[in-house]
C-alpha cells in the first residue's frame, strides 16, 4: 500500500498542473526493431512457431507485409534512424553504421562522440550526429520530461537511435566485457541495471553458455531446400576471440535482451504513471557471424524459433506488469539481410570480385596523369570514394569537372555498374534512381563518387575482419505489426513507407510527429 501511495505522490508532483491525458492513449508504447527480420521467413516458419509469439501478433494485430525503405545500402543504423525519425538519411544524418572521417583519414562509428564517456564500455558514442528529433524526443517534449523512455538492444546503434536524444537511458551489450553498457549522454541509469551487471552479467556466464538446437534436426523444415540432418554446437568460452560479438550474432542474444526488459517492467514500473512511457527493444534475426544461410541453415531457423519464444515471453511480461489492454506494441525490421550466399561457379553465372583499394589506387594514378603528381583520392568507404576537396579548391579547379572525369574512368572498370557523383546528387537531373540514392545521401557525410557494383559480384576488402561483401539487389520483405490497445486485427498487403511509422506512433500517443517527418500516419490507425 505504501508503495502505491508513494507512486501516486510522485505522479502528482511530476505531472504538469492541469495536465490531461486522453483516455485512448496507452500507458505504455513498446517499439520493437528486429535486425534483419524477414516477412518471408516468418511465413515459411509459421508452422513451427508456437501460438503465443509471432502467430499471436500476426493474427490479432494489424499486419503489413512489406515496409519499403526507398534508399540503397540499408544497414542497422540507417534503418533504425529512419523508423524512429520518420525521415531519410538525407535529413536525419545517419547514412550508415560507420562513416569515413576525411580529416582524420579513418573509419569511425556514425555515433562517435569523444565528448561523451561510456558506462561499462570504452565506446564513446552518443546521439549527437542524429540531426532530427525522434518519436521519443517528441514524447519527452509533450509531457515536459515526465514520460520515461528506455531502450535496450544488443548493439549501441539500435539502442541509441531508438532512444533518441532525450531518453532516460539506453543500454547495449559491450563487445569487450559483455556488460550492459551506456553513454554518459544519458543521465538516468537505474540502480537495478548496475546490480544486474555485477550479479548476473553475461561475463559471469559466457564460459558456460552453449548454443544448441531447441529441437531435433528433422523439425527444422522452415526454409525450402535447406533441411539438414546435422546438429550444431557453438561454445562461447572466456578465451575465445570476439566471444561477445559472436554471442550477439547467435540465437541466444534475444533471451539476454529480455532479461533486462524484465527488469525495466518489474522494477522500473513502466506504464504505471499518468503519462505514457516508452520502451524500445532491439532484437536480432541475423544469421550467425553474418555467414550465409547455406553455411548455417539450422542456426537461422533456430534463431527464429527462439525469437518466437522471446516474443511470447515479452507479451506475457507486459500483460502481467502493465496489461496488454494498456499497451500498444509496434514491431518492424531493419529491412536488409546479410545471409545471402554467392552464386556457385559450376553454373557459369556471371560474377567476379571488385577490389576497392586497387580501384582507388588506379583512380589516383589516372588523376595524377591528368592533373599532376598529387594525392587526389583520399579514400574509399562503403561503396563511396572521397576526393581531396581541399587540394581541388586550393588549385581553383572545378570539383564538378574532377568528379565527372573520375566517374568516367571508374565506370569503365569491370564489375562497376554505374557511378554517381555528389554533384549529380545535389544538382543533377531527377529520375527514380537518383531520387532513391539521394534519400540515403547526406551532403556533409557522404562521398564524392557513389559506386554501384554489379549484382552477383563480391567486394573484397583487404586487411579487414570482414573481407567480403556479396552484392545482391533483391528486395527484402520487412514486416510491420501494430498490436494492443484499440488495434483491430487486419492484414494489409500493400507496401508502406518506413517514414510512415513514426507519424503513426505519434498519432497513437497524441503528440507531434518528429520534426522532419513529412509523411502522414497510416490510415488504418486512428
Amino acid at each position: 500500500m505504501n508503495k502505491v501511495i508513494a507512486s501516486l505522490i510522485l505522479v502528482l508532483m511530476t505531472a504538469p498542473l492541469g495536465a490531461q491525458v486522453p483516455a485512448d492513449v496507452p500507458k505504455l508504447v513498446v517499439g520493437i526493431t528486429i535486425d534483419q527480420l524477414r516477412t518471408d521467413y516468418l511465413q515459411m516458419m509459421r508452422h513451427v512457431f508456437g501460438d503465443k509469439g509471432f502467430k499471436r501478433l500476426m493474427d490479432e494485430g494489424l499486419l503489413y507485409d512489406q515496409v519499403t525503405f526507398d534508399f540503397p545500402n540499408i544497414d542497422r543504423s540507417s534503418a533504425t534512424a529512419s523508423i524512429y525519425t520518420g525521415t531519410y538519411p538525407a535529413y536525419n544524418g545517419i547514412v550508415a553504421n560507420t562513416l569515413y572521417n576525411v580529416t582524420e583519414d579513418r573509419v569511425e562509428s556514425i555515433l562517435y562522440d569523444p565528448a561523451k564517456m561510456g558506462n561499462y564500455t570504452n565506446e564513446t558514442v552518443s546521439p549527437k550526429n542524429l540531426l532530427t528529433s525522434t518519436i521519443c524526443d517528441e514524447l519527452k517534449i509533450a509531457t515536459e520530461g515526465v514520460s520515461r523512455v528506455f531502450s535496450v538492444a544488443p548493439t549501441f546503434e539500435q539502442a541509441i537511435l531508438s532512444g533518441g536524444h532525450a531518453a532516460n537511458a539506453v543500454f547495449w551489450i559491450d563487445n569487450d566485457n559483455g556488460k550492459w553498457a551506456s553513454s554518459t549522454h544519458y543521465k538516468d541509469i537505474p540502480a537495478y541495471i548496475d546490480q544486474y551487471n555485477i550479479e548476473s552479467g553475461l561475463d559471469r556466464r559466457i564460459d558456460t553458455i552453449i548454443w544448441q538446437p531447441l529441437r531435433s534436426a528433422t523439425d527444422y523444415t522452415g526454409l525450402s531446400y535447406l533441411s539438414s540432418d546435422y546438429m550444431f554446437k557453438h561454445i562461447f568460452d572466456k578465451g575465445k576471440y570476439k566471444k561477445y560479438d559472436y554471442f550477439k550474432s547467435s540465437g541466444l542474444v534475444n533471451e539476454e535482451v529480455n532479461r533486462v526488459v524484465e527488469a525495466f517492467l518489474t522494477k522500473g514500473e513502466l506504464g504505471k504513471q499518468m503519462y505514457p512511457d516508452m520502451l524500445n527493444i532491439g532484437y536480432s534475426a541475423a544469421n550467425y557471424q553474418g555467414k550465409s544461410i547455406q553455411e548455417y541453415s539450422l542456426e537461422i531457423q533456430d534463431t527464429y524459433l527462439r525469437l518466437d519464444q522471446e516474443i511470447a515471453r515479452l507479451l506475457e511480461m507486459i500483460d502481467k506488469n502493465v496489461g496488454l489492454k494498456n499497451t500498444v506494441i509496434f514491431l518492424t525490421s531493419t529491412g536488409y539481410f546479410n545471409g545471402e550466399a554467392k552464386e556457385v561457379g559450376i553454373y557459369e553465372i556471371p560474377a567476379g570480385e571488385f577490389y576497392p583499394e586497387r580501384a582507388t589506387s588506379l583512380l589516383n594514378m589516372y588523376l595524377m596523369a591528368v592533373y599532376g603528381q598529387e594525392k587526389w583520392v583520399l579514400g574509399y568507404h562503403d561503396r563511396q570514394i572521397f576526393l581531396n576537396r581541399k587540394l581541388i579548391s586550393d588549385k581553383e579547379m572545378s570539383l564538378k569537372d574532377v568528379q565527372l572525369k573520375a566517374a568516367e574512368f571508374l565506370v569503365q572498370m569491370t564489375g562497376i555498374q554505374d557511378v554517381t557523383t555528389s554533384f549529380q546528387m545535389l544538382h543533377g537531373n531527377w529520375n527514380n534512381r537518383i531520387d532513391a540514392i539521394r534519400r540515403g545521401y547526406h551532403r556533409k557525410l557522404s562521398g564524392d563518387l557513389l559506386l554501384e557494383v554489379q549484382p552477383g559480384w563480391e567486394i573484397v576488402y583487404e586487411n579487414t575482419d570482414n573481407p567480403r561483401e556479396y552484392v545482391r539487389e533483391n528486395a527484402i520483405p520487412a514486416p510491420l505489426i501494430f498490436f494492443g490497445k484499440d488495434i483491430k486485427p487486419q492484414h494489409i498487403a500493400r507496401p508502406v513507407r518506413v517514414t510512415m511509422i513514426a507519424p503513426t506512433v505519434s498519432r497513437i500517443l497524441r503528440i507531434r510527429s518528429p520534426n522532419a517527418a513529412s509523411q502522414p500516419a497510416l490510415p488504418e490507425i486512428r
